[in-house]
């Protein structure tokens, strides 16, 4: 694809995502007026913004409009709680330093997607097999599957910034300090295995290589641990600022877990097995997400 031709598909995206954000400040402002609780105001704000790029989505038949979603939504849901009025009694350090991180993790990871997405006529592996298995259905199962649930997983994992950015009282203290870093540890361990897998790929390995070395020799998916700490991290957060909110909030960083787990895991595991005959032997010898030292 020429470079006027990726301009020109990125240039679509940010015209999906100016759209989904006009439309979700509009959905916002009809709720405010009607007194609707804040985390109902973002939730509704959130689903409207979904339904938009999915429309885009649908319009150029590429499921990957969606893909920055997960890394840009936090970002305004955390400004929004944090600009309350309600807000005011809540630690202002601990707001800083909570979106501060937010920011960094969501500007990397939406990078991160944009250098490896090369314009219209490329689309997420898994969902060109998703499109393969479902035939006519897969509009609805992407409308379901690959849009809306994604969405809601990421509004669960930010629960805890309706605590520890609005109504948490506590001051900031030593379970932020341990939250600040997981989170902080996460987005490097992510960002450092994305570089060295990017690293990896502009090397031009046999198509049967397989990464383990660096961060990937202690883990096969050390990018997907990080992901999933990043979401601890802020569970951590929201404890710090409310303890009681914990039965709650944790809903988000348990499900994005089991998600991981259950369905990305598997996938991309038996997908690597089947594309390269000696991934059964960094199996036998890397752990699977938690880094560790690998066995001999």
């Amino acid at each position: 694809m020429s470079t006027d031709e990726t301009r020109r598909a990125f240039a679509w995206v940010l015209a999906a995502y100016l759209v989904a954000g006009v439309i979700a400040y509009c959905v916002g402002l009809a709720a405010q007026v009607r007194d609707v609780p804040p985390i109902a105001v973002a939730f509704m704000a959130d689903i409207a913004a979904t339904i938009v790029v999915f429309g885009f989505s649908a319009a150029f038949r590429n499921s990957s409009f969606y893909d920055p979603y997960w890394s840009v939504a936090p970002i305004p849901i955390a400004i929004y709680f944090s600009a309350q009025d309600q807000a005011i009694e809540a630690s202002f350090l601990r707001q800083l330093v909570v979106i501060t991180l937010i920011t960094i993790w969501g500007c990397r990871l939406t990078y991160n997607w944009a250098r490896g997405w090369t314009g219209l006529g490329h689309e997420d592996w898994r969902y060109l097999d998703i499109q393969e298995k479902t035939g006519r259905l897969y509009w609805f199962v992407s409308f379901i599957g690959i849009h809306m649930m994604p969405t809601l997983w990421v509004f669960f994992g930010c629960l805890p910034l309706y605590p520890a950015l609005l109504f948490g009282a506590r001051p900031f203290g030593p379970i932020d300090i341990v939250a600040v870093a997981v989170t902080g540890g996460a987005i490097w361990l992510e960002a450092e295995a994305d570089k060295q897998l990017v690293q990896f790929r502009n090397s031009s390995p046999p198509s049967e290589a397989v990464l383990d070395t660096g961060v990937w020799a202690w883990s096969r998916h050390p990018n997907y641990f990080g992901e999933i700490s990043f979401w601890w991290g802020l569970w951590l957060f929201g404890y710090a600022a409310d303890p009681a909110s914990w039965r709650w909030t944790i809903l988000g960083a348990a499900s994005i877990t089991l998600m991981f787990r259950f369905v990305s895991l598997p996938l991309i595991e038996r997908r690597m097995a089947e594309r390269r005959p000696s991934y059964a032997d960094v199996q036998a010898r890397t752990s699977l997400v938690i880094p560790w030292p690998p066995r001999r």
